[in-house]
């Protein structure tokens, strides 16, 4: 068969690609809301579902989602595009009440049962507080992104204890599926076995520095520098009794270094059942200002004195392999001589 021709065919049809690993389970079969170490379960998609598109963060055009459009389209969803898609204000896609207003109109709408953001960026902690959530909690439903998302996935975390979907969002789907790696669909697909409520189990690499061990439980988590800024807000995330999964980009080694010192003074890292390490994309140091130590370093000085499993270069964060992760799910997380495995169990 034509190379190109299985990608895309494989990618619209919503194959399983077996190196993802995964398996279905039946999707939620009522409007009822399934417990997890009591968080709460919004349905699972079915066909004939909305996904509701905005952007609480940077802008983006209605071209650049088109390719999202598109997919999620033949995966049976119905699409609704809200005002920001298109719209600019300098870096952010749209003002700060603009934003606000659209993203409230998609939570308040009881049609749309996924809110998926455009793009990351930096603007959600502008709009939080503007934010009601009540319509959301009587009606909860799926927001998906991830990187600047962050601050909506520990949000919901804290104050609701609903669960998120982290993953990539409309700007990382290929313009030309023909062209588009496994790895990408793999990760692509994830999304929609995440909505459709599938229980996924993704692998980790081998490492010389991964601590063995085995645990259940939640997990919360996302991007490193967006859990750090909300410490002591409304939105800060709590991590006691959770597999906490961590990742960054466009940051020094010292920044690294700050952040995670940050997690351990304010004791986020102290009652963890896990910690999953996964991309981070450096600044090189700059010369003569040389930091010394790596990640891995970083991270095990601040858990020395901790004991649960801990793993690296878990295929989530600012690369291509960033596979979809439910927050707010529990998971069984397993580390060995061989490398690692998540397993969603809800």
């Amino acid at each position: 068969m034509d190379r190109k021709h299985f990608l895309s065919s494989a990618l619209l049809a919503g194959a399983s690609l077996s190196t993802v690993k995964s398996w279905a389970i039946s999707p939620n079969p009522s409007d009822e809301l399934l417990s997890a170490d009591k968080y709460r379960i919004p349905p699972y998609l079915k066909p004939g579902d909305t996904i509701g598109i905005t952007c609480p963060a940077g802008f983006i055009t209605q071209e650049e989602i088109a390719p999202s459009v598109k997919l999620m389209e033949s995966w049976g969803y119905k699409i609704k595009i809200g005002k920001t898609v298109g719209a600019r204000d300098f870096t952010y896609g749209g003002t700060d009440q603009e934003r606000a207003t659209d993203l409230q109109q998609m939570l308040d709408d009881i049609e749309v049962k996924a809110i998926m953001c455009a793009r990351g960026g930096y603007g959600a902690v502008r709009i939080i507080d503007k934010i009601d959530f009540k319509s959301f909690t009587e009606h909860p439903k799926w927001i998906i992104g991830f990187s600047d998302i962050t601050v909506l996935h520990c949000h919901l975390s804290r104050n609701f204890k609903i669960a998120s979907l982290h993953s990539k969002m409309c700007n990382s789907f290929p313009a030309d599926w023909s062209l588009a790696e496994p790895i990408q669909i793999e990760t692509i697909l994830s999304i929609r076995q995440a909505l459709a409520g599938e229980a996924l189990r993704y692998t980790g690499p081998a490492h010389e520095k991964n601590r063995t061990g085995r645990a259940e439980a939640v997990i919360v988590g996302g991007n490193l520098s967006i859990i750090e800024t909300l410490t002591g807000s409304h939105s800060d995330l709590d991590t006691n009794g959770k597999i906490l999964f961590v990742e960054d980009t466009g940051e020094y080694l010292y920044g690294i270094d700050r952040m995670f010192w940050n997690l351990k003074r304010t004791g986020k890292l102290a009652k963890l059942k896990g910690l999953i390490v996964g991309g981070f994309k450096l600044k090189p140091d700059d010369p003569g200002e040389e930091f010394g130590r790596t990640v891995v370093d970083i991270v095990l000085e601040k858990i020395a004195e901790y004991n649960y499993p801990v793993c690296f270069d878990f295929p989530v964060g600012h690369q291509r392999n960033n596979f979809a992760l439910k927050c707010g799910v529990s998971h069984i997380f397993t580390v060995d001589q061989n490398g690692s495995s998540l397993t969603s169990i809800g």
